[in-house]
């Protein structure tokens, strides 16, 4: 079997770019809407240590980059109140949102940078391809309803009966395993990723 080195220690340097602005988001945004629970555990901040898991970040990540069998990863959630939130469990919803938003942006930035750096930094260039590429991948993988994703907040502001939520949050991290090694989730995710990614450096020629 061959581990590709290079790939995991690449992803996982992006991931943890990626992570902070996207948690931070998380923050801001619930923080914005009334909930100051955020700012009170530390997470209305741009400190990467803030925001990383030691197995959504760092290790998961790494594991399923060296096997070459897709990419799992995510960060720290951060903690909201939807009871302090303006507009309850649908203010819940645009807090779950934010953080997939922010990496659409930061893929839009990181296409600029590829497109702008290409004929001087190569080495830079190809960094932040692959940087504009993971930032689109997360956003989706980020959608799936399955906790401790963000997704899985839709299914709250969609109103399911919490003991289903509760239910799936036991067994998120091992479903997310099956369904990555045994369906083709991996193979969707990567397709969109590839013509979302496409579509944004289009807008740039």
């Amino acid at each position: 079997m061959h581990l590709n080195l290079e790939t995991a220690l690449v992803n996982v340097c992006l991931l943890i770019i990626l992570t902070v602005p996207h948690e931070f988001a998380h923050a801001w945004t619930a923080v914005r809407l009334g909930d100051d629970t955020p700012e009170r555990e530390g997470r209305l901040t741009l400190y990467p240590p803030a925001h990383i898991d030691l197995l959504g970040t760092i290790i998961l990540p790494a594991i399923t980059s060296l096997l070459g069998g897709g990419f799992i990863g995510w960060g720290r959630p951060v903690n909201t109140n939807p009871g302090r939130l303006r507009y309850g469990l649908n203010g819940l919803a645009v807090v779950a949102l934010a953080g997939p938003f922010s990496n659409i942006l930061l893929a839009v930035i990181f296409a600029a940078l590829a497109i702008f750096t290409g004929k001087i930094y190569a080495g830079l260039s190809e960094f932040a391809v692959r940087g504009a590429r993971l930032s689109i991948y997360l956003a989706l993988f980020n959608l799936i309803p399955v906790p401790p994703l963000d997704g899985s907040k839709l299914l709250i502001a969609a109103r399911i009966p919490l003991v289903i939520y509760h239910e799936l949050a036991r067994f998120g991290f091992m479903f997310l395993i099956l369904a990555f090694s045994f369906t083709d989730v991996g193979g969707y995710l990567a397709h969109y990723t590839m013509r979302l990614t496409d579509l944004i450096f289009s807008l740039f020629y």
